[in-house]
């Protein structure tokens, strides 16, 4: 499988580009690159779909965050053009307000590249809908399968998203002749230009409803509770976002249903005094001074049980032990992170007097002067 290459390498611009560069650069991508304008170029599509693919990255600020983060690596599991979640249709369906929607139309605003894809009905796309779920340290180390009920728009049961009692009841819309689109042309400095625009008859559905469902009033669409379930890899980090495909709201005319964005949360840990750093676990060890001198075995809070580690004699304060491999995955990729245990010895405040004795008997003792 072919490596990726940088999202700012495929739109040309530098990483500081503004919202504003990055948008003409893909528009100017799209324009080159559009199958409308290279019929039958396999390459030109692929590099068409790899522009879109950048700049729905690259236009989000999370995702872009994100990227900016952890690379390709971190676009994994979260959907969209970035996972090959969307087709060509997809594209021209989110992205048609770059060209002012001549993507709905075909290309026609642009030299009348329109071919056949002018005379096709645009697609509806339902809106996304955004949940913050909370993790606990075990659930962000092993993955966890989360179910969650959420009122959203679905598609109407009596009338299967149509709209309309009976399909009898769907009249072709005689102003766009059932294209949900009507174009226009307009002479210019530069010759003749066409433009595509939703039908304003239709309101770019390309049909009327004569008699509308009475359960959705010819929306096609319902609000109900749905019940979804979802899994969240293990190694996810306190504000990834995944993208669960088609589980947001559905879209009218059964089109392309909108997506589940899920924020993740970290809940503070609860294992014992142990943390997250990254990838890392990290705990701090307190030891008593004979422990620390003599050595000894301990044990430690790990995820949902316990380690059993070896002190050896002459351990140091602030010494760190690494267990290699034992922290949390990486997310969707390969290896882990560590366990590190920092070494802390207890001085305490109050002796009694044989204690302070046996003490004073130490302090001329040569095991005892520190040594460079």
């Amino acid at each position: 499988m072919a490596e990726k290459r940088d999202y700012y390498e495929v739109l040309g611009v530098d990483k500081g580009a503004s919202a504003e560069d990055i948008k003409k650069a893909y528009r100017k991508k799209a324009i080159e690159y559009h199958p409308d304008k290279n019929p039958g170029d396999k390459q030109a599509e692929e590099k068409f779909k790899e522009a879109a693919e950048a700049y729905d990255v690259l236009s989000d600020p999370q995702k872009r965050a994100r990227y900016d983060q952890f690379g390709h690596a971190g676009m994994s599991g979260q959907g969209g053009f970035s996972s090959g979640g969307f087709s060509m249709e997809d594209i021209f369906s989110q992205f048609g307000d770059i060209f002012g929607g001549a993507f709905g139309g075909g290309f026609g605003g642009f030299g009348g590249f329109g071919g056949q894809r002018g005379s096709t009905r645009r697609v509806s796309r339902g809106s996304d809908i955004r949940i913050k779920v909370k993790l606990s340290l075990e659930e962000v180390f092993k993955g966890v399968e989360k179910k969650v009920k959420i009122n959203k728009m679905n598609t109407c049961p009596d009338c299967q998203g149509r709209g309309a009692v009976s399909e009898a009841d769907i009249k072709t819309c005689e102003h766009c002749h059932g294209t949900g689109m009507v174009t226009k042309i307009a002479n210019t400095i530069l010759g003749q230009m066409q433009t595509s625009s939703p039908c304003p008859y239709c309101g770019g559905e390309g049909k009327k409803i004569t008699n509308p469902c009475r359960k959705c009033g010819g929306t096609g669409l319902v609000k109900s509770a749905e019940e979804i379930t979802f899994k969240i890899p293990a190694g996810v980090q306190e504000g990834m976002q995944l993208t669960i495909q088609g589980k947001g709201n559905a879209a009218k005319g059964n089109g392309i249903p909108g997506n589940l964005l899920v924020l993740i949360e970290e809940e503070t840990p609860k294992e014992g005094g142990l943390q997250r750093d990254g990838n890392d676990l990290v705990y701090k060890l307190n030891l008593s001074i004979p422990d620390a001198i003599l050595g000894c075995s301990v044990e430690i809070p790990y995820i949902g049980s316990k380690l059993k580690i070896k002190i050896e004699p002459g351990t140091q304060p602030g010494k760190i032990l690494k267990l290699r491999g034992k922290g949390i995955p990486v997310v969707n990729g390969y290896g882990s992170g560590d366990y590190l245990i920092y070494v802390q010895v207890y001085m305490p405040k109050k002796l009694d007097r044989k204690e302070k004795e046996i003490l004073e008997s130490w302090r001329e003792s040569s095991s005892f002067t520190p040594k460079a």
